[in-house]
């Protein structure tokens, strides 16, 4: 039984998106789907600073006229600043932490290397994935030579393409699925689930639903702790 599952490759997601990167055989990445209009998680996510939750943004800017309808792909860095501001921020909150040596060094030339906003996020979650004990395929939906497809069409697709046989989907995309096109595909719908667990965090007090790099510093690989 092959497991497929598939997300955008946004900015340091949180522990779920890894989670099922993780239950996953195959975990395609939409860098080529169509990058969101206005305020979203695409290039953003927060961390913990002493102060309380940080949250970290890379400015990006669409194509003039290109608005709602971009992929990923065509989005660009912004202001340069952004590199050393969160390089700063992540330092000073987590330089105490237990895997703050083993681990910010690599995650430091990767942002300080990136010359476009996709190949950063793209670096940003294989790295992350690595890191954690993670060795699941993460191919790029933009080189795989597939149809233009959306929605159920894409998961049937990309399920054929890899031969996969069930379908790991999130909560938040329920009512985009349709379990009976779907099976008549021959491709089984299944839902991640997923408990955000409480582990150690510099400071008092636990914050959920932080960065995964927020655990990655604080505790290594998702291995070492079960």
């Amino acid at each position: 039984m092959t497991v497929l599952a598939m997300h955008q490759p946004n900015y340091l997601p949180w522990l779920g998106y890894f989670d099922k990167l993780r239950r996953s055989d195959v975990f395609v990445l939409l860098d080529s789907v169509q990058y969101p209009r206005g305020a979203s998680v695409a290039n953003r996510n927060r961390i913990r600073s002493g102060a309380g939750e940080l949250l970290l943004t890379v400015p990006v800017r669409v194509p003039k006229g290109r608005e709602g309808k971009a992929p990923y792909t065509e989005v660009e860095l912004a202001d340069e600043r952004w590199r050393a501001k969160h390089l700063r921020s992540i330092e000073q909150a987590y330089r105490r932490a237990p895997c703050f040596e083993a681990f910010f060094p690599e995650f430091a030339a990767i942002v300080e290397g990136a010359q476009t906003f996709c190949g950063l996020t793209v670096a940003l979650v294989r790295w992350l994935a690595r890191s954690l004990g993670i060795e699941t395929e993460t191919p790029l939906l933009s080189e795989l030579g597939l149809p233009e497809a959306q929605k159920n069409d894409l998961i049937v697709a990309l399920c054929r393409r890899f031969g996969a046989d069930v379908y790991l989907s999130g909560r938040g995309a329920a009512s985009y699925n349709d379990p009976a096109d779907l099976a008549a595909a021959g491709v089984e719908l299944r839902y991640q689930e997923f408990e955000h667990p409480v582990y150690p965090q510099q400071g008092e007090g636990f914050v959920s639903h932080l960065s995964a790099l927020d655990y990655l510093l604080n505790c290594g690989p998702l291995a070492a702790s079960g």
